[in-house]
């Protein structure tokens, strides 16, 4: 197949439509997220995130381009655990802020820097704390008061509403041994504010995007583990002024990493990951993910 360079308004689009952090589109979590926990239990987690992408794709083609495109991304995430009607239930909040630089031959999309949309979610766990299977169901709801701007090419924020729905199983393999599966579908509202490359303002609208996660634990010691993910996102086909833009997310990628206990309130965590196959976009060739966990 052919390509032609792709215009400055084609690449906007591409990151627009497929740079998922910190605005992330699917809902990754580490293994282990799914764990009940007490009643009265608090969580403060800081996430730092650093990704360097060195391909572009379009319907599953490599562009021929020297494309980069750099994210530095924090999260700041407060979780309060409590019992409703007998229920583990745990009301969260999720603030992101980073930044945003492309390179090379896609440098032109600019650097951008500022806060992403805030994530507002409660988990409800069916099962209880201290049972070697776990199963919750996470409703999350995505509040566009991140930095956005329609006549930049990348964005932290999305200047639309999102609804994303989950759920995460953690069960006992073998002793020692734990396998999460966790799912989740985003549902989009429409972006009104989009610039159409032409000096005018359109509308995007966007599918409903699905993930799938797979993470399997092998605990070395009561307070350090070894861990590995493996993930897949489809769906997610975009409209920009009502026509179809044909670049629905097949995206395949794995982690893999450790964590350690250094108190028994403390929790440090690190994995190491990359995209295995995308369809649309920029294609993850490094991804370095740390956490620090305080329990109080």
């Amino acid at each position: 197949m052919q390509f032609k360079t792709p215009s400055l308004a084609a690449l906007a689009t591409v990151a627009a439509a497929t740079l998922m952090s910190p605005a992330a589109q699917a809902i990754d979590v580490d293994a282990g997220d799914y764990t009940a926990l007490p009643a009265g239990t608090n969580l403060l987690l800081v996430y730092g995130q650093q990704a360097s992408r060195d391909k572009l794709y379009s319907q599953g083609n490599q562009v021929p381009i020297n494309a980069g495109l750099d994210s530095t991304v924090g999260i700041i995430r407060g979780v309060h655990f409590m019992d409703i009607g007998g229920y583990i239930v745990d009301p969260q909040f999720l603030l992101p802020f980073g930044k945003l630089k492309g390179k090379n031959d896609t440098a032109g999309l600019g650097s951008e820097s500022g806060v992403g949309d805030l994530l507002l979610a409660a988990t409800v766990w069916l099962t209880k704390p201290g049972a070697k299977t776990h199963f919750g169901i996470t409703p999350f709801v995505s509040v566009p008061v991140g930095d956005y701007d329609r006549n930049r090419a990348l964005n932290l924020g999305e200047n639309r509403w999102k609804f994303i729905l989950g759920a995460g199983y953690i069960t006992e393999l073998a002793p020692g041994w734990n396998l999460d599966i966790v799912g989740d579908f985003t549902i989009f509202g429409k972006n009104d504010d989009v610039n159409d490359g032409l000096g005018g303002v359109t509308t995007l609208k966007q599918k409903p995007l699905y993930e799938l996660q797979t993470h399997l634990r092998y605990q070395l010691s009561p307070t350090l583990d070894l861990r590995g993910g493996l993930f897949h996102t489809f769906g997610g086909e975009t409209k920009v002024g009502g026509v179809n833009q044909d670049n629905r997310t097949a995206t395949t990628k794995f982690n893999v990493g450790t964590a350690w206990f250094a108190a028994p309130t403390v929790q440090l965590l690190a994995t190491w990951g990359r995209d295995i196959k995308a369809r649309e976009g920029f294609k993850i060739d490094n991804e370095l993910h740390l956490r620090l966990l305080k329990i109080f």
